[in-house]
């Protein structure tokens, strides 16, 4: 006899796909923001699954800061074309130079902050009236603050004291001409919980999320990647390393793990014993107590 008890990733499934499918009849103009990175990768899943046969409704939209990883912007177009999505690629550089960001100065400059201005002038040209992101609650403070519908004002704003209750599955996207929504499917998974449906579903990933062998730098306890856009300071000098990222970014922010988990298996052992969240590896939030909630409230991811 078949049981009807679902496990704790079928149900949060079962919840992002309700959340795609709910954003799919209430918003005029969805986009799914991708990183490239395994909960953006998790989240295109979600939503083939959420309209399958059919093919996802929402095109991709990625901030390309010029400073990526090659092994994650090569993996994004393959993944666009996989699964038959349109991409739309914003350049922080072309932000630059209209004049509209200005670059960061110093020994491993972040384009991360600028990538706010790119992704506001694009849902802005895009006329996007909801974004997908991947964020989740357990990974950061500020994150923790989200709804599932995080509500933007005109500027692209997000005032964590002023957000919509969410009671019985009820989600409200009312707003305001100018207004829009920022929409978290998977808020409620932990890291854990993306690495064993990746595993369960068999997800392809980047190659850089398991153990590989790169030169890094240990710059205040954060193993910086090799690359142009780095400067090394008197003493310091690059080192072969075994290593992997539990999560993405810039090159010049992104911090690597010494690790030697080559497979899921491994890497799934390896959370399970982790102390330290997959962002205390990221030198951008290391800049201040609030530098992630600074960030989201004037328009970050």
């Amino acid at each position: 006899m078949s049981s009807y008890n679902l496990s704790h990733l079928d149900q949060l499934e079962a919840e992002a796909i309700y959340i795609f499918r709910e954003v799919a009849a209430q918003f005029e103009k969805p986009v799914i923001l991708f990183s490239g990175g395994k909960d953006s990768i998790t989240m295109v899943h979600l939503a083939q699954k959420a309209f399958w046969p059919a093919k996802i409704p929402f095109p991709l939209l990625h901030i390309d800061t010029g400073h990526n990883f090659p092994e994650a912007l090569e993996f994004r177009d393959n993944l666009a074309k996989r699964y038959n999505v349109n991409l739309d690629v914003g350049l922080v550089q072309d932000s630059i130079d209209r004049g509209t960001a200005k670059e960061e100065k110093g020994i491993n400059p972040s384009r991360n902050t600028l990538q706010s201005i790119t992704l506001l002038e694009k849902l802005e040209e895009g006329a996007y009236d909801a974004a997908f992101g991947g964020g989740r609650r357990d990974e950061e403070k500020a994150r923790a603050k989200e709804r599932f519908f995080s509500h933007r004002d005109d500027f692209g704003q997000w005032d964590p004291k002023n957000q919509r209750p969410e009671l019985w599955n009820l989600y409200n996207g009312m707003k305001a001409p100018g207004e829009s929504f920022r929409i978290f499917p998977i808020s409620n998974w932990t890291e854990m919980d993306v690495w064993q449906y990746i595993k369960k579903e068999k997800i392809a990933l980047p190659s850089i999320y398991f153990s590989h062998q790169r030169n890094v730098v240990n710059r205040g306890g954060v193993l910086i990647a090799e690359s142009p856009y780095n400067t090394l300071l008197e003493g310091e000098k690059y080192e072969e390393k075994t290593i992997r990222y539990r999560t993405l970014g810039c090159m010049t922010i992104t911090g690597a793990v010494e690790s030697d988990a080559d497979d899921l298996d491994k890497i799934i052992e390896e959370v399970a014993a982790a102390r330290q969240t997959e962002r205390g590896n990221r030198a951008d939030d290391k800049r201040s107590e609030a530098a992630m909630e600074e960030r989201k409230k004037q328009g970050y991811f």
